[in-house]
């Protein structure tokens, strides 16, 4: 293994051992551990973490169980469609959308530990590493550390790297792993993949475009939240965007979603696994008349791919209508959702507290955020 990878690299089971040592006496961690699990007490919670030897182990015993409240009270269950659409010998790229930091892969994580599949390294920007001990924590929960806020030549060094560490993953060790489609958020949830992420995927590979992504078997993932906790930070940031010249997050901001997104209620969650897209590739290959071409139709085939897996709720299709002034789903949904949903956005509003608050504009960015996955799954189909 290239010791390159140390830098960026998820921990070996022979180091997590010595890692967990490490988060256990760091006072931050043991608090979060102690609000988690408040009936054990700390020294046994302590001695627990420290009897971990493995990744997976530390994920089925103490993660797993945390994903397993979360979904019994903070969503109305998570589903996880299209597993006949992969092969159990092979690794996939999984690429999805992204609405939440932390829980759109750890819950993927979750559904694959309930089936006995083996969970999939997670890339994470070290953007939201706030604190030391948050490294070592994603480290020792098979997340690789994606670097943000470089000059140009760094970001090419950084990609080489990226791309060769994921190659290195998915071929060598056999591993699977998971990519948002885009560095951070879509917070409009108009979700559009990267360009610049399929040039990454290249830059490893010794052959043609197309078969180095061939390689990595690109499996798009779509993910559905029928309610986004931070859709208020989301519609809050679009106006301190519009308002405050220079804008720019804080880590706390981060941590703030962090913290929401985690703890805040989510509904339905549904993850469709859509197959990979190997032969969309040959075909794109046969038909792409320059390198630039190949690069936007392979971006827009995974696009289809998700948008058109989006699993629709009531509250998409009332979006919609409010955002456009239509009946056109009316049909699919009474008055009284109708109204709960109204309800519900305006008390997310309210929880918003900025200078010069445009309460119409906040509401026009939140029907955004709910009716363009529908607007999306409508092209795709």
């Amino acid at each position: 293994m290239n010791t390159a990878f140390d830098e960026i690299r998820c921990y070996n089971n022979d180091e997590i051992n010595d890692a967990l040592e490490r988060l256990t006496n760091e006072k931050s961690f043991m608090k979060v551990l102690s609000t988690i699990y408040p009936l054990i007490p700390k020294e046994a919670i302590k001695q627990r973490v420290l009897s971990f030897h493995t990744a997976i182990d530390f994920q089925k015993e103490l993660v797993f169980p945390f994903l397993q409240y979360l979904e019994a009270n903070k969503t109305t269950g998570i589903a996880l469609n299209g597993l006949e659409k992969t092969d159990p010998s092979k690794s996939y790229l999984y690429i999805s959308n992204h609405r939440d930091i932390i829980l759109d892969s750890a819950f993927l994580c979750a559904k694959f530990i309930e089936r006995g599949i083996d969970t999939v390294e997670i890339a994470i920007g070290d953007n939201l590493l706030i604190f030391p001990w948050i490294e070592e924590l994603v480290k020792v929960n098979k997340s690789f550390i994606v670097k943000r806020g470089l000059s140009p030549r760094q970001v090419l060094e950084s990609s080489k790297l990226l791309s060769e560490y994921m190659n290195y993953t998915l071929n060598q060790k056999n591993q699977s792993v998971w990519i948002a489609q885009r560095e951070g958020r879509a917070k409009d949830s108009n979700d559009r993949t990267q360009e610049s992420l399929l040039k990454m995927f290249n830059m490893y590979g010794k052959g043609t475009f197309t078969e180095n992504l061939t390689r990595l078997n690109i499996c798009p993932l779509a993910i559905s939240y029928e309610y986004d906790p931070c859709d208020f930070l989301k519609a809050q940031e679009f106006q301190l965007k519009r308002d405050v010249p220079d804008y720019k997050k804080q880590p706390q901001d981060d941590l703030i979603s962090m913290q929401t997104g985690v703890m805040g209620y989510k509904g339905r969650v549904v993850y469709s696994i859509t197959g990979d897209i190997n032969q969309e590739l040959k075909a794109v290959e046969n038909s792409a008349k320059s390198k630039n071409e190949m690069i936007s139709t392979i971006a827009q085939v995974i696009d289809q791919r998700i948008h058109a897996n989006y699993t629709i709720f009531e509250n998409n299709k009332i979006a919609y209508d409010l955002l456009n002034r239509t009946l056109k789903f009316a049909g699919d949904y009474t008055m009284m959702e109708k109204l709960d949903f109204e309800r519900y956005l305006e008390k997310q509003i309210e929880k918003i507290d900025i200078t010069d608050k445009d309460d119409d504009f906040l509401m026009l960015k939140l029907l955004e955020m709910y009716a363009n996955p529908l607007i999306n799954h409508l092209e795709a189909i």
